[in-house]
C-alpha cells in the first residue's frame, strides 16, 4: 500500500490428494489443489483462485496496486476449514489484460466484488479484507449489507481521511531517514517507468517498519519482488494508475469518513490488529468501535501481515469468530 504516493496456482485435478508443505514451521494442509477460473466483467475478466472447504470467505487483497499473490501460500493455512475465494482486483495482477486504468473506480471494484460473489453462487459471503482490502470490504458492506454474512478486517487501512492523516504522521516518524531514501527512489526514471528492481527497492523501505521479525520481512520482500517481476513494467504502471484513481475516490475526497456510517452495520465483524503494525493501532480501534458488537483482537509481537507473522493467533481468532 502506498501512503502518498502490488501465484503459483495448480491446475484442477480429477483426484483428491492430501498436500502439505511446511511454511514458517507450520503445516499447510490441502485436501485438493486450487481451482482457477476467469470471471467476465465488462470487456475484461478477473482471475480467481479457490481452495478449501467450509464457510466461504471472499479474500480482498491490499495495495490497492498489488494482486493477491503476496497472501500466498501463508493464508492458505486456513483452507483446511474454510473455502477461500481469492481474486485479483481489476487492472491488477492477472486481471489486468484489456483494462484501461481510467475505467477502474471504487464503483467498478464494488461491482466486481458482487460479480465474484455471484460467480461463487453465494447469496451472501464472509469478506476477508487485508489492509486496503478492509476498506473495500467496508464500502461493499455499507452498500450491500444483506450480501455479507461476516466481516474480517485484517490489519485494516484507515476508514476516514482523519485517520489517513494519523497514519501518514506515524509512518513518516517510523521511517525516519528511510523516508528521504524512498523519495529519492520514487523520483527516478526507473521507478516512474515501473522497473521491477526499482519498485522492489522502494517497497523494501516502505515495509521496513511494517513487520516485527526480520525473517518474515525478508520472506515478504522476496514474494513481492517476484510478483513485480511477473507483473512487468506495463503491469506495474497500470496498477499504480488504478491506485491513484481509487485514492481519488476515497481518501482524497474532502471529508471522507466511513466511521459514522459503520454504526448502521449489523454484520458480525472481527477486526485483527498487530501491536507492531506500521498502521497505528488506534485506526483498528476506531473501526471496531464504530461497528456495533465488533470484536477486536490485537496480536502481540505482530505487524501488518498478521497471517504471515502470527498464523497461530490468526487461526484461533478465526475459529473463535466462526463458532
Amino acid at each position: 500500500m502506498r501512503t502518498g504516493l502490488t501465484v503459483a496456482s495448480l491446475a484442477a485435478a480429477l483426484t483428491t490428494a492430501l498436500l502439505s508443505a511446511s511454511v514458517g514451521g507450520q503445516q499447510i494442509g490441502r485436501s485438493a489443489p486450487p481451482r482457477e477460473s476467469r470471471i467476465p466483467v465488462g470487456k475484461a475478466s478477473l482471475y480467481a483462485r479457490e481452495i478449501g472447504q467450509g464457510p466461504p470467505l471472499i479474500v480482498l487483497h491490499g495495495g490497492p496496486d498489488f494482486d493477491h499473490a503476496y497472501l500466498l501460500p501463508d493464508l492458505d493455512r486456513l483452507a483446511d476449514a474454510y473455502r477461500l475465494i481469492y481474486y485479483d482486483q481489476r487492472g491488477r495482477g492477472r486481471s489486468a489484460d484489456g483494462v484501461r486504468p481510467e475505467e477502474v473506480t471504487l464503483t467498478s471494484d464494488l461491482d466486481d466484488l458482487d460479480e465474484v460473489r455471484r460467480h461463487a453462487q453465494l447469496e451472501s459471503s464472509a469478506l476477508l479484507g487485508h489492509s486496503w482490502g478492509a476498506v473495500l470490504a467496508l464500502e461493499y458492506a455499507l452498500r450491500h449489507p444483506t450480501r455479507v454474512s461476516r466481516l474480517i478486517l485484517m490489519n485494516p487501512a484507515p476508514a476516514s481521511a482523519s485517520d489517513v492523516a494519523v497514519f501518514r504522521k506515524a509512518y513518516i516518524q517510523k521511517l525516519g531517514a528511510d523516508m528521504e531514501r524512498q523519495r529519492a527512489i520514487v523520483a527516478t526514471v526507473a521507478y516512474k517507468e515501473g522497473d521491477p528492481e526499482a519498485v522492489a527497492a522502494r517497497y523494501r523501505l516502505h515495509f521496513k517498519p511494517a513487520l516485527q521479525r526480520p525473517a518474515d520481512y525478508e520472506k515478504l520482500m522476496a514474494s513481492m519482488k517476484a510478483a513485480f517481476i511477473r507483473q512487468g513494467r506495463e503491469g506495474i504502471v497500470k496498477a499504480r494508475a488504478v491506485e491513484d484513481q481509487l485514492m481519488r475516490d476515497t481518501w482524497q475526497v474532502d471529508g471522507y469518513d466511513l466511521l459514522p456510517k459503520l454504526r448502521t452495520l449489523g454484520v458480525p465483524t472481527l477486526v485483527i490488529s498487530g501491536d507492531h503494525d506500521f498502521i497505528p493501532e488506534e485506526i483498528a480501534v476506531h473501526i471496531a468501535r464504530a461497528i456495533p458488537h465488533a470484536r477486536l483482537v490485537t496480536i502481540q509481537n505482530c505487524g501488518h501481515f498478521s497471517y504471515l507473522e502470527c498464523p497461530g493467533e490468526v487461526r484461533r481468532a478465526f475459529d473463535d469468530f466462526f463458532k
